[in-house]
């Protein structure tokens, strides 16, 4: 298992200890080490009260470790969670930057261009509505402009309370008017 980058980002970002964490999760420090240095796995009860502490969905931890991941690994697919202020608590499969460079950070703060204004949007948007949305969003990267057809939705926590937003984002070919063809890649 490698280092949970991300987690200790999240703590950093909340400007908290190890000691900390630990204390408001009911754990011992060492124990909670030994989660950040990818040396133990969480129980799901552990891992929800983390999640409570730092602001994330407890499927996090899941999600390092599912079969799907490496079905998706070089899939045309991008996975994420955000909080409430839309910054992300974890992200899979990201092109052109590393995913770990995106915790705690918002798509403006990552790059302020048009397209990640409106995936933005697209999150307040969920949250506003308390419902699933589905757009077409042209993302401007470093290696070209890529269109991704983004399903979000309100991403809960155990309560039934909205903790941020949740999305799947599939990589799509835009219609191309010269040749008529609608191609997925």
């Amino acid at each position: 298992m490698n280092k949970r980058t991300w987690l200790i980002k999240l703590r950093k970002m909340k400007k908290m200890t190890q000691q900390e964490v630990a204390s408001k999760a009911f754990i011992e420090r060492s124990y909670y080490a030994q989660i950040e240095n990818g040396i133990r796995k969480p129980s799901s009860e552990v891992t929800i009260k983390l999640g409570e502490v730092l602001d994330f969905h407890a499927s996090s931890f899941n999600l390092e470790e599912n079969p799907f991941s490496i079905a998706l690994k070089n899939a045309p697919v991008v996975l994420a969670h955000c909080d409430t202020q839309l910054r992300y608590t974890w992200i899979f499969n990201t092109p052109d930057l590393v995913p770990d460079d995106h915790i705690g950070k918002t798509d403006i703060e990552l790059d302020n261009n048009e397209g990640n204004r409106a995936l933005m949007k697209l999150k307040e948007d969920v949250l506003e509505e308390m419902a699933p949305i589905n757009r077409v969003i042209s993302i401007p990267l470093k290696t070209g402009t890529i269109s991704y057809n983004v399903y979000a939705h309100p991403l809960l926590n155990e309560d039934g309370t909205i903790i941020g937003v949740a999305t799947a984002s599939t990589e799509i070919n835009i219609s191309n008017p010269k040749d008529g063809l609608h191609k997925h890649t």
